[in-house]
């Protein structure tokens, strides 16, 4: 809302009219300050809290969480709240004949705004700094939901990160700067962009004693870029998989960018299977191989000095 009216009233914004228009409700506010006026949905928020949330879950991501929310609902829907006789998941299906059909479309959450990318190649969304493969100057679509903020150009997502709820922080991914890093490859070892990489754990020990061997073998300018062309293909063949593929090289003993993408591709190449041919009257002609065990005698003989 935007401002507090007098008694109930309230002041609202327009995206909270249009979700609401969009859901069909109508939407009722308390006095601020003054819970009790809502005691059951305070009252089962707190028991869901206590019976499902302590301690605090861990979890990887967002996404893992919700599942485990969504969980912890189903499992909910066996109980009886005190003083009913039904559970709660039969309360559910009686209630819902008496609701609306969901509308066909979902609502749009997200928050759209058309930032410019600046110079260092970085669109302000909010009052975070946010990379995107762009050139300076172009105009790009953002889109800010609620963990993740999306770009978008021309309707296409081009670049999506972590939504930052701090001020003033640069959100950076090294992926939109590899091509400035081929043209000046002496960049690439003070740069913010792999800095924050390595503090998420998205650049291995691997990557570090790969890159040292391709300057020792090719000197930092040209080793430089052949990392840079190795990083590049975690865009085709996934960061996981590349990883791993330099890890395998680095037992092989091997620099060469050639043989990396081949091991990234060899789970896709296909070799002819071999096939018995009849050759019929022709196996009159056939002989057999010929043997180099003769000249193997050459090596039991000493020679003078």
């Amino acid at each position: 809302m935007k401002k507090i009216l007098r008694g109930y009233e309230r002041e609202l914004t327009a995206r909270f009219i249009a979700f609401r228009s969009h859901w069909q409700y109508q939407a009722d506010f308390c006095t601020p300050g003054e819970g009790h006026e809502k005691g059951g949905v305070e009252g089962e928020g707190g028991y869901f809290r206590r019976n499902h949330w302590v301690p605090i879950p861990a979890a990887r991501d967002l996404a893992e969480l919700n599942a485990k929310l969504l969980a912890d609902c189903r499992n909910d829907e066996s109980r009886i709240i005190a003083g009913r006789t039904e559970s709660v998941g039969a309360m559910l299906l009686t209630e819902k004949q008496h609701l609306r059909p969901l509308p066909v479309e979902n609502f749009e959450l997200a928050e759209v705004s058309f930032p410019k990318v600046d110079q260092a190649g970085c669109a302000k969304v909010r009052t975070n700094f946010y990379s995107v493969p762009l050139r300076s100057g172009s105009v790009v679509e953002a889109r800010v939901y609620s963990s993740v903020v999306e770009f978008r150009q021309n309707g296409v997502p081009i670049a999506q990160h972590e939504r930052s709820y701090e001020r003033s922080r640069q959100i950076l991914d090294l992926e939109h700067y590899l091509e400035v890093l081929e043209r000046k490859p002496g960049a690439l070892r003070g740069s913010k962009p792999l800095a924050q990489w390595r503090a998420q754990g998205r650049w291995p020990d691997s990557y570090d004693q790969l890159w040292e061997r391709m300057n020792e073998k090719h000197g930092r300018q040209s080793g430089t870029r052949s990392m840079v062309a190795v990083i590049r293909m975690g865009r085709e063949f996934g960061y996981a998989k590349l990883a791993t593929s330099v890890a395998q090289v680095l037992v092989l003993g091997c620099t060469d960018e050639a043989a990396i993408r081949h091991l990234l591709m060899s789970d896709g190449l296909q070799h002819a299977a071999a096939t018995t041919v009849e050759i019929g009257a022709l196996a009159a002609y056939e002989r057999p191989l010929p043997t180099m065990a003769e000249y193997n005698q050459l090596l039991t003989i000493e020679v003078p000095a």
